[in-house]
Protein backbone atom coordinates (compact mmCIF):
# COMPACT_ATOMS: atom_id res chain seq x y z
CA UNK A 1 0.00 0.00 0.00
CA UNK A 2 1.45 3.44 -0.91
CA UNK A 3 2.38 5.67 2.00
CA UNK A 4 0.27 8.71 2.70
CA UNK A 5 1.64 12.09 1.64
CA UNK A 6 4.11 13.70 3.99
CA UNK A 7 2.30 16.33 6.07
CA UNK A 8 4.60 17.27 8.95
CA UNK A 9 8.30 17.58 9.74
CA UNK A 10 9.54 17.28 13.32
CA UNK A 11 13.03 18.58 14.09
CA UNK A 12 15.68 17.78 16.59
CA UNK A 13 16.90 21.21 17.71
CA UNK A 14 20.19 21.12 19.68
CA UNK A 15 22.78 20.40 17.02
CA UNK A 16 20.39 20.05 14.09
CA UNK A 17 18.72 23.48 13.99
CA UNK A 18 20.89 25.49 16.40
CA UNK A 19 24.63 25.57 17.03
CA UNK A 20 24.66 24.85 20.77
CA UNK A 21 28.47 24.78 21.00
CA UNK A 22 29.05 28.23 19.55
CA UNK A 23 26.20 29.66 21.60
CA UNK A 24 27.55 28.27 24.87
CA UNK A 25 31.12 29.36 24.12
CA UNK A 26 30.10 32.90 23.22
CA UNK A 27 27.84 33.31 26.25
CA UNK A 28 30.39 31.93 28.71
CA UNK A 29 33.24 33.95 27.26
CA UNK A 30 31.19 37.14 27.46
CA UNK A 31 30.33 36.52 31.12
CA UNK A 32 33.94 35.76 32.06
CA UNK A 33 35.49 38.69 30.26
CA UNK A 34 39.15 39.13 31.18
CA UNK A 35 38.92 36.31 33.72
CA UNK A 36 38.62 33.77 30.93
CA UNK A 37 41.67 34.55 28.83
CA UNK A 38 43.26 31.13 29.44
CA UNK A 39 40.09 28.97 29.47
CA UNK A 40 39.62 26.26 26.84
CA UNK A 41 36.04 27.27 26.06
CA UNK A 42 35.47 24.48 23.58
CA UNK A 43 36.46 21.83 26.13
CA UNK A 44 34.11 23.40 28.68
CA UNK A 45 31.16 23.50 26.24
CA UNK A 46 31.72 19.89 25.20
CA UNK A 47 31.93 18.71 28.82
CA UNK A 48 28.75 20.59 29.74
CA UNK A 49 26.86 19.05 26.84
CA UNK A 50 28.00 15.55 27.81
CA UNK A 51 27.78 15.73 31.59
CA UNK A 52 24.86 18.12 31.97
CA UNK A 53 22.69 16.95 29.11
CA UNK A 54 23.54 13.71 27.29
CA UNK A 55 24.57 11.57 30.26
CA UNK A 56 21.72 12.45 32.67
CA UNK A 57 19.13 12.20 29.89
CA UNK A 58 20.44 8.71 29.05
CA UNK A 59 20.02 7.80 32.73
CA UNK A 60 16.43 9.05 32.69
CA UNK A 61 15.60 7.18 29.48
CA UNK A 62 16.90 3.92 30.95
CA UNK A 63 15.04 4.48 34.22
CA UNK A 64 18.20 4.93 36.30
CA UNK A 65 16.92 8.28 37.61
CA UNK A 66 13.54 10.03 37.59
CA UNK A 67 12.52 12.65 35.06
CA UNK A 68 14.12 16.00 35.84
CA UNK A 69 13.63 19.22 33.84
CA UNK A 70 16.45 19.84 31.41
CA UNK A 71 17.46 23.22 32.84
CA UNK A 72 17.78 21.60 36.27
CA UNK A 73 20.06 18.98 34.74
CA UNK A 74 22.20 21.66 33.10
CA UNK A 75 22.43 23.62 36.34
CA UNK A 76 23.26 20.65 38.56
CA UNK A 77 26.69 20.02 37.09
CA UNK A 78 27.62 23.59 36.23
CA UNK A 79 29.33 24.65 39.51
CA UNK A 80 31.67 21.64 39.41
CA UNK A 81 32.37 22.11 35.70
CA UNK A 82 33.04 25.82 36.18
CA UNK A 83 35.52 25.04 38.95
CA UNK A 84 37.22 22.30 36.93
CA UNK A 85 37.64 24.57 33.90
CA UNK A 86 38.48 27.62 36.03
CA UNK A 87 35.83 29.87 34.56
CA UNK A 88 35.93 32.31 37.48
CA UNK A 89 32.15 32.84 37.42
CA UNK A 90 30.01 33.59 40.47
CA UNK A 91 26.68 32.00 41.41
CA UNK A 92 24.56 34.62 39.63
CA UNK A 93 26.68 34.40 36.51
CA UNK A 94 26.33 30.62 36.44
CA UNK A 95 22.56 31.01 36.63
CA UNK A 96 22.70 33.41 33.72
CA UNK A 97 24.84 30.94 31.79
CA UNK A 98 22.16 28.24 32.08
CA UNK A 99 19.74 30.62 30.39
CA UNK A 100 22.15 30.87 27.43
CA UNK A 101 20.62 27.59 26.20
CA UNK A 102 17.49 29.63 25.45
CA UNK A 103 19.47 31.96 23.18
CA UNK A 104 21.43 29.56 20.98
CA UNK A 105 22.16 30.75 17.42
CA UNK A 106 20.69 28.85 14.47
CA UNK A 107 22.88 27.31 11.81
CA UNK A 108 23.09 29.64 8.78
CA UNK A 109 20.70 27.53 6.68
CA UNK A 110 18.12 26.92 9.42
CA UNK A 111 15.75 29.86 9.16
CA UNK A 112 15.61 29.90 5.35
CA UNK A 113 15.31 26.14 5.17
CA UNK A 114 12.47 26.06 7.68
CA UNK A 115 10.62 28.84 5.86
CA UNK A 116 10.82 26.87 2.60
CA UNK A 117 9.77 23.61 4.24
CA UNK A 118 6.86 25.33 5.96
CA UNK A 119 5.29 26.23 2.61
CA UNK A 120 4.29 22.60 2.06
CA UNK A 121 4.45 21.02 5.50
CA UNK A 122 3.73 21.67 9.14
CA UNK A 123 7.07 22.23 10.89
CA UNK A 124 7.72 21.87 14.62
CA UNK A 125 10.53 20.95 16.98
CA UNK A 126 10.52 17.62 18.75
CA UNK A 127 13.25 18.40 21.21
CA UNK A 128 14.50 17.51 24.67
CA UNK A 129 14.67 21.23 25.31
CA UNK A 130 12.03 22.56 27.68
CA UNK A 131 8.92 24.30 26.41
CA UNK A 132 10.27 27.60 27.77
CA UNK A 133 13.69 27.08 26.18
CA UNK A 134 12.26 26.27 22.78
CA UNK A 135 9.75 29.10 22.85
CA UNK A 136 12.27 31.79 23.80
CA UNK A 137 14.81 30.37 21.35
CA UNK A 138 12.28 30.51 18.52
CA UNK A 139 11.37 34.10 19.36
CA UNK A 140 14.98 35.29 19.47
CA UNK A 141 16.19 33.35 16.42
CA UNK A 142 12.98 33.91 14.40
CA UNK A 143 12.48 30.20 13.83
CA UNK A 144 9.15 29.85 12.01
CA UNK A 145 7.65 26.91 13.90
CA UNK A 146 3.96 26.16 13.47
CA UNK A 147 3.87 24.91 17.06
CA UNK A 148 6.27 23.90 19.84
CA UNK A 149 6.56 20.25 20.88
CA UNK A 150 8.88 19.66 23.80
CA UNK A 151 9.41 16.17 25.17
CA UNK A 152 8.71 17.81 28.53
CA UNK A 153 5.02 17.54 27.54
CA UNK A 154 5.35 13.76 27.78
CA UNK A 155 7.50 13.75 30.95
CA UNK A 156 10.13 11.86 28.96
CA UNK A 157 13.19 12.40 26.79
CA UNK A 158 14.18 11.16 23.37
CA UNK A 159 14.93 8.45 22.38
CA UNK A 160 12.10 7.13 24.59
CA UNK A 161 9.36 5.92 22.22
CA UNK A 162 6.80 7.85 24.28
CA UNK A 163 8.15 11.12 22.86
CA UNK A 164 7.67 10.19 19.19
CA UNK A 165 4.28 8.61 19.80
CA UNK A 166 3.22 11.60 21.86
CA UNK A 167 4.11 14.03 19.08
CA UNK A 168 2.18 11.97 16.52
CA UNK A 169 -0.81 11.93 18.84
CA UNK A 170 -0.71 15.70 19.38
CA UNK A 171 -0.59 16.31 15.63
CA UNK A 172 -3.43 13.83 15.02
CA UNK A 173 -1.47 12.25 12.18
CA UNK A 174 -0.40 8.77 11.23
CA UNK A 175 3.30 7.98 11.72
CA UNK A 176 4.08 7.74 8.00
CA UNK A 177 2.68 11.25 7.48
CA UNK A 178 5.47 12.60 9.69
CA UNK A 179 9.21 12.90 9.08
CA UNK A 180 11.82 13.35 11.80
CA UNK A 181 14.75 15.56 10.81
CA UNK A 182 17.92 15.17 12.86
CA UNK A 183 21.70 15.22 12.81
CA UNK A 184 21.82 12.26 15.21
CA UNK A 185 21.31 8.71 13.89
CA UNK A 186 20.18 7.37 17.29
CA UNK A 187 17.28 9.84 17.24
CA UNK A 188 16.31 8.92 13.68
CA UNK A 189 16.42 5.19 14.34
CA UNK A 190 14.24 5.56 17.42
CA UNK A 191 11.74 7.64 15.46
CA UNK A 192 11.75 5.16 12.58
CA UNK A 193 11.00 2.35 15.04
CA UNK A 194 7.80 4.25 15.86
CA UNK A 195 6.91 4.51 12.16
CA UNK A 196 8.20 8.02 11.36
CA UNK A 197 10.04 8.77 8.15
CA UNK A 198 13.62 9.96 8.59
CA UNK A 199 15.78 12.76 7.18
CA UNK A 200 19.44 12.77 8.15
CA UNK A 201 21.07 16.22 8.11
CA UNK A 202 24.62 15.76 9.42
CA UNK A 203 26.28 18.68 11.16
CA UNK A 204 30.00 17.89 10.88
CA UNK A 205 31.00 20.82 13.11
CA UNK A 206 28.47 20.26 15.89
CA UNK A 207 31.34 19.38 18.24
CA UNK A 208 33.72 21.95 16.76
CA UNK A 209 35.88 22.34 13.64
CA UNK A 210 38.26 19.55 14.70
CA UNK A 211 35.49 16.95 14.65
CA UNK A 212 36.04 14.13 12.19
CA UNK A 213 33.64 13.41 9.33
CA UNK A 214 30.25 11.95 10.28
CA UNK A 215 29.65 8.24 9.96
CA UNK A 216 28.14 7.10 6.64
CA UNK A 217 24.36 7.50 6.75
CA UNK A 218 22.21 4.51 7.53
CA UNK A 219 20.82 3.23 4.20
CA UNK A 220 17.45 2.94 5.93
CA UNK A 221 17.08 6.71 6.22
CA UNK A 222 14.52 8.08 3.77
CA UNK A 223 16.47 11.25 2.90
CA UNK A 224 20.02 12.47 3.45
CA UNK A 225 20.65 16.20 2.96
CA UNK A 226 23.67 18.44 3.70
CA UNK A 227 21.50 21.17 5.26
CA UNK A 228 17.90 22.31 5.64
CA UNK A 229 17.88 24.37 2.45
CA UNK A 230 18.93 21.28 0.51
CA UNK A 231 16.31 19.22 2.31
CA UNK A 232 13.64 21.68 1.22
CA UNK A 233 14.81 21.36 -2.38
CA UNK A 234 14.68 17.57 -2.20
CA UNK A 235 11.18 17.49 -0.74
CA UNK A 236 9.97 19.97 -3.37
CA UNK A 237 10.59 17.23 -5.93
CA UNK A 238 7.29 15.30 -6.24
CA UNK A 239 9.23 12.11 -6.84
CA UNK A 240 11.50 12.35 -3.79
CA UNK A 241 10.11 9.16 -2.23
CA UNK A 242 10.01 6.98 -5.35
CA UNK A 243 11.38 3.51 -4.49
CA UNK A 244 13.90 3.77 -7.33
CA UNK A 245 15.38 6.96 -5.92
CA UNK A 246 18.53 6.47 -3.81
CA UNK A 247 17.76 6.93 -0.13
CA UNK A 248 14.02 6.53 -0.56
CA UNK A 249 12.18 4.12 1.69
CA UNK A 250 11.48 0.78 0.04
Amino acid sequence: MPERPLRALLFDVFGTVVDWRRGVIEAARALAGERGHDVDWGAFADAWRREGYLEPIAQIVTGARPFTPVEVLLGEVLPALAARHRLGLGTNELGELVSAWRRLPPWPDAKGGLERLRRRHLVAPLSNGSFAQLTEMAKRAELPWDCIISTELFVAYKPDAATYRGAIRLLDLDPDEVMLVAAHPIDLRAGAACGLRSAYVPRPEEWGPATGPPAPPDPGFDVVAPDLEALAGMLDDPGWDRPSRPGARR
